[in-house]
């Protein structure tokens, strides 16, 4: 599709999927074979990712690409390709609405650049929530359709988009040496994306937002001084640990992501029912399997860094989370100075209040049971 138009493309799906059906039926006396074979033959979407080819997030876009083709039986593939492979990681909405791809699987930050409302469908404030609490706000409190409203009506992009996969809260990052508190942080180059930069900027950092596959590189040059990426097993891949040997886990500039999965929506409502149902539910069945896998690599390659690469692994300090909470509360008020964004706020703030009130109340202590069990593994 990447010389084609959208509409073009849905053509030529079109065709495939009932022109030679009608072009059997006027050969049904010629005893030919071959139209009935070919319009059986599967729809075909381009999708790209924002991650290199070696990225585990690669892998996990992969699980999505599988689930889509074995519930369909065959008659829908995705052709996933890694970041670069069409067009750069941070182009992939562009690509998705021109036609160029027929789907993306990326971030919502890393279109923040178009309009600062991408960045609270995952890297917005916490007000408390976790991934979870925040996906769960996505598909049942209304935040679906905030996404379509952003997408279709404020920037007029032809485009449908779902989350899936609540990711574990990104760690502080990599640093090259240890940081105690938030006055270690001011003057530092730091790479992060999204709010998360107006964020980290307002506690005196200079802020670059780099692609996944370029920040080893820009630390090896100077370009940066300290960055995050997401988690472990990315981090690893990246050889995070070749460059700096301090890491801190735990932090508030980014602790409710999730995938995004855009899909063209030409391509989406020229689809059978099914197969576009399939393209849905699949984003939903992924969210599990990506959730066990990562909690099973980004657990496992943790060690890795500390017991094989001498990485020192920390929680990021009380008074740097404390100093985040301050950035987003003077961060916050200039947002809502936006009708949308203030709209999407409020209706997190009351997703939250209520739903992780029951959360916090219902949950047991769970650092209690775990230090009982396994005493002096972990300071909290």
């Amino acid at each position: 599709m990447n010389k084609t138009s959208s509409k073009e493309a849905v053509n030529r799906r079109s065709f495939l999927r009932t022109g030679l059906v009608g072009g059997g039926a006027a050969a049904a006396g010629s005893m030919l074979a071959a139209p009935a074979v070919l319009a059986q033959a599967p729809m075909v979407l381009k999708m790209q990712t924002s991650w290199p080819a070696s990225d585990i997030w690669q892998v996990m876009a992969q699980q999505y690409a599988d689930r889509v083709e074995q519930m369909s039986g065959g008659r829908l593939k995705i052709d996933l390709l890694p970041a670069g492979a069409v067009v750069a990681a941070f182009q992939v909405i562009d690509a998705v609405n021109d036609g160029v791809l027929d789907a993306s699987h990326s971030v919502c930050a890393y279109w923040y650049g178009k309009n600062k409302a991408a960045s609270l469908f995952g890297t917005g404030p916490v007000f408390g929530g976790s991934p979870t609490t925040m996906l769960s706000w996505f598909y049942a409190g209304g935040g679906e359709e905030f996404f379509r409203e952003l997408l279709q009506d404020k920037m007029g992009m032809n485009v449908v988009g779902l989350l899936g996969f609540p990711m574990p809260a990104q760690p502080l990052g990599w640093f090259k040496k240890p940081i105690t508190g938030a006055g270690d942080l001011k003057g530092l180059k730091y790479r992060t994306v999204g709010l998360a930069a107006d964020v980290m900027q307002r506690m005196g950092l200079s802020v670059a937002q780099l692609p996944g596959g370029e920040i080893v590189p820009a630390m090896e040059r100077g370009v940066i001084d300290a960055f995050e990426f997401n988690n472990p097993s990315s981090d690893m891949r990246f050889g995070a640990q070749d460059v700096a040997k301090y890491y801190y886990l735990g932090s508030y500039h980014q602790a409710s992501e999730a995938f995004e999965f855009l899909f063209n929506k030409d391509v989406l409502d020229d689809m059978d029912d099914d197969l576009r149902a399939i393209l849905r539910h699949s984003v939903e069945a992924v969210s599990t399997a990506n959730t066990a896998f990562a909690l099973d690599n980004y657990s496992s390659d943790l060690q890795k860094l500390q017991n094989d690469n001498g990485v020192n692994v920390e929680r990021t300090p009380q008074d740097i989370l404390a100093a985040q909470i301050d950035a987003w509360d003077q961060l916050i008020p200039e947002l809502e100075a936006d009708e949308l964004m203030k709209r999407i706020l409020d209706s997190q703030r009351a997703w939250v209040e209520r739903v992780t009130y029951y959360e916090l109340l219902n949950a047991p202590d769970y650092a209690l049971a775990y230090q009982h069990y396994f005493p002096g593994k972990v300071e909290l």
